[in-house]
């Protein structure tokens, strides 16, 4: 696992090997928890089983970590700047081959009030699927292997709201550089799953 240097006590920010070590939700919601904080909002993007009518059976996500990383903690400063100054984040990616129901990325986002926590996490994933140098390489039931062309590589923007905010239309983009990751989506405080979507 490899920790971003630069220290804000707001931000933490992670690329993690999948050969060394899984993505922990627990760690994200403990990082971004706070007294200050009626509001956790955390993202989870799975591997699913199809992509574009074809059954998946792995997913291998390689990147260039110092950039990752830097992407990771620029979009979470911009976020925490926006919704804070209480705001928390926590952004993890994994690398390496990840196999179906394995967690490519958790993202936690706590703020005092619900609606900044949502707005804050919601900006943070979209940032980092169109500006983080990711690549994925899908491995399919038939033996047969494709890179996937990601949202930061593929030239479209994320659609924003009035006030500048990604909408939520981009989040079902078919050009998303997670296109197999199912989402598990809770909010202020509770964790049920919500329904699953593209990451």
């Amino acid at each position: 696992m490899h920790a971003d240097l630069h220290q804000d006590p707001r931000i933490e920010c992670h690329v993690v090997d999948i050969a060394g070590g899984r993505l922990d939700p627990a760690a994200a919601i403990a990082f971004v928890s706070d007294d200050a904080h009626g509001g956790i909002d955390v993202f989870i993007g799975r591997v699913r089983a199809s992509s574009h009518g074809r059954q998946c059976v792995a997913i291998h996500y390689d990147m260039f970590d110092p950039l990752a990383l830097t992407i990771f903690r620029s979009t979470a400063a911009a976020a925490v700047e926006r919704f804070g100054p209480k705001a928390k984040c926590y952004v993890a990616h994994a690398r390496g081959k990840l196999a179906v129901g394995d967690l490519a990325v958790v993202i936690a986002f706590a703020t005092p009030h619900r609606d900044e926590a949502f707005r804050g996490c919601r900006e943070v994933i979209e940032a980092v699927k169109h500006q983080a140098p990711i690549w994925k390489q899908e491995h399919f039931i038939d033996g047969m292997t494709e890179w996937s062309e990601g949202c930061s590589l593929c030239g479209h923007e994320p659609a924003q709201d009035a006030a500048g905010a990604p909408a939520a239309a981009a989040h079902d983009a078919p050009h998303s550089g997670h296109d197999h990751a199912g989402h598990a989506h809770a909010g202020h405080a509770h964790a049920g799953p919500a329904a699953a979507d593209r990451a």
